[in-house]
């Protein structure tokens, strides 16, 4: 599993563009910039839904402050659900990146994976929230229960940079 001081790999994830689905490295996100990763176990979901998205947006202008280029929300879904997703919270409009990581390569390459048959979710990303600074991780909030959103909060990143 990825830990603070290690290097991202590379990845490619997924947005919807105006024409369609665009692909998305995450070596071009992050080289050179300061960006905030924050992973759910499934868009649309209620924790995801209505607690880990809005706390980013909330915090959005403190991490603006703090030099953070770009906060990113991934999850193991396709891009037409974070688009409509991004659009139903309110993410795409404050300012978040929604991508998807559809076929968890990037969520399976830094050891985020977990499977929850009771719930219908297989291979999905556990929820944490990272400070990336150049590619490099120099900040790591992991949830110990899917169902918790708490240190991966917007307020418990803050808390922690």
């Amino acid at each position: 599993m990825i830990s603070t001081g290690d290097t991202l790999p590379d990845a490619t994830l997924t947005q919807l563009g105006t024409d369609g689905p665009e692909e998305v490295r995450i070596s071009d996100k992050t080289k050179g910039r300061k960006v905030v990763i924050f992973a759910v176990p499934g868009a649309f979901t209620p924790t995801c839904h209505s607690a880990h998205v809005p706390s980013f947006i909330r915090t959005k202008d403190q991490f603006t402050a703090k030099g953070v280029d770009e906060i990113i929300c991934v999850s193991v879904n396709d891009p037409f659900v974070m688009k409509s997703w991004g659009e139903a919270t309110g993410a795409s409009d404050a300012g978040l990146t929604m991508l998807g990581d559809a076929s968890a390569e990037f969520t399976k390459a830094i050891g985020m994976e977990f499977d929850a048959p009771p719930a219908g979710l297989y291979a999905r990303s556990k929820r944490y929230a990272m400070l990336v600074e150049d590619g490099k991780v120099t900040a790591l909030n992991l949830e110990e229960s899917p169902g918790a959103c708490e240190v991966s909060a917007g307020e418990g990143l803050l808390d922690t940079i």
